[in-house]
């Protein structure tokens, strides 16, 4: 039985070291790909919720309080936080099903999404474009 404990103690060690590296990891954004974020959706299936606490407590108590971003039912959907651009196009997808309420909310703060005070808040006109800055207005000589 010695034999055993010093490979026993030894793989106990190796899972230890492995195992945050095969956590889920927190997303970080690329800014380069998202420089025209504007908003996003959460679209997630309603039966897929039920089994995630975190993410359904995100969805249904949070959400209203961010502007410019928005839930969309989609049947089967893994829930995913869609970011998108000016023109609605689709800038990026993250899986939110590993990630804690906390987690999500930190995440979207970080990309600049704002959060009212109250679900029916007035957004102060600074953040009316949030998370993006308002489009700078084109020079006719700009390529001058």
């Amino acid at each position: 039985m010695s034999l055993l404990l010093p490979p026993l103690a030894l793989l106990l060690l190796l899972a230890a070291l492995v195992a945050p590296a095969t956590a889920a990891t927190a997303y970080r954004p690329d800014w380069n790909r998202l420089s025209g974020l504007t908003r996003a959706r959460v679209e997630t299936c309603g039966g897929q919720l039920n089994r995630l606490k975190e993410v359904k407590a995100f969805v249904t108590q949070d959400i209203p309080f961010y502007h410019n971003l928005v839930m969309k039912h989609l049947p089967g959907a893994d829930p995913e936080l869609v970011l998108l651009g000016r023109r609605y196009e689709e800038l990026e997808r993250i899986p939110l099903s590993e990630m804690t309420r906390e987690e999500i909310n930190a995440l979207v703060q970080e990309l600049g999404f704002y959060r009212k005070a109250a679900p029916d808040a007035q957004v102060p006109p600074e953040y009316v474009w949030a998370p993006a800055k308002p489009p700078e207005e084109i020079s006719d000589h700009a390529d001058l």
